[in-house]
């Protein structure tokens, strides 16, 4: 299905935010091609960031601007079936937690090949970006320098059964003012880069594609990693202070914190100074 106008206009400009010199890059996988856009020293240490469901990479230009650009080469996924500008290949859609595994193979190959000398990747994602991020790491700990997990979902605990019914019309059949209407409800009305705000609006344009299910994932590998979980204060999907004595459970070498103020979906943007700090 070609990328809709209004879609790669928004996103173009939410891309544009982004410390410059950005590298767009479409590389090749079994499931198609992935769009990674990519700044900071090419010499850096490589940060990987995986957005949330329903976003694209462009979010983490914020975090990017921030100052992570200044201490990573920062590359910023594009999920594959997602809205964004990765193409799906025909035939071979990403439907379980192993495809994504081998997906993800070949997105970090990618950026490898341009850096040769690099190590294993820091890994980071937001929410269900988190939760492919937390399996991956779990079945591939040798290519992971390190898990950053922010507001991760499904990861140590479920959502909230009032979130998943407030979701459920937007995802049953998304248009531009159910998104509107539930951002603003997630977010408590907060105020919203408008550029990104158009962009989450356009993406009702795409066809609706299930995200992987899967459990949570294997904690025991991931406790030979260095594991950040930084928690949204407000967040909706689940209770953050719930998430954090599961984190500490499951995981007791993990770094957890809650920063106050900030909402799930927002929190790449609204949190990227607290984020930039804590990982710069």
């Amino acid at each position: 299905m070609p990328v809709p106008e209004s879609f790669r206009t928004a996103y173009d400009e939410v891309l544009g935010q982004w410390p410059g010199p950005v590298d767009r890059a479409d590389l090749q996988t079994p499931h198609g091609f992935t769009r990674v856009n990519s700044c900071g020293p090419a010499t850096a240490p490589p940060l990987v960031l995986l957005p949330g469901g329903g976003a694209t990479s462009t979010v983490w230009g914020a975090c990017a601007a921030a100052g992570l650009a200044r201490h990573h080469r920062v590359h910023g996924v594009d999920l594959m079936g997602d809205a964004g500008l990765s193409v799906p290949r025909p035939g071979r859609p990403v439907r379980s937690v192993d495809d994504l595994a081998v997906w993800l193979d070949a997105v970090l190959d990618g950026i490898r090949s341009a850096s040769p000398d690099a190590g294993p990747v820091l890994l980071g994602g937001h929410s269900y970006g988190a939760w492919i991020a937390a399996h991956y790491a779990a079945r591939r700990p040798e290519r992971v320098a390190g898990l950053v997990l922010l507001d991760p979902t499904r990861v140590f605990t479920g959502l909230s059964p009032g979130y998943v019914l407030r979701a459920l019309p937007m995802l049953a059949r998304p248009t531009p003012g159910r998104i509107r209407s539930f951002l603003a409800w997630e977010t408590g009305g907060a105020a919203l880069d408008a550029a990104w705000l158009r962009l989450q609006e356009a993406s009702a344009g795409f066809p609706a594609v299930r995200p992987v299910r899967g459990p949570l994932p294997d904690p025991a590998p991931l406790r030979t990693l260095s594991v950040r979980v930084l928690l949204a204060g407000r967040a909706r999907c689940h209770e953050p202070g719930r998430v954090a004595r599961a984190v500490a459970e499951m995981l007791p070498g993990a770094r957890t914190e809650i920063l106050p103020g900030v909402s799930h979906h927002a929190f790449p943007l609204a949190a990227a100074d607290g984020i930039a700090l804590r990982l710069g």
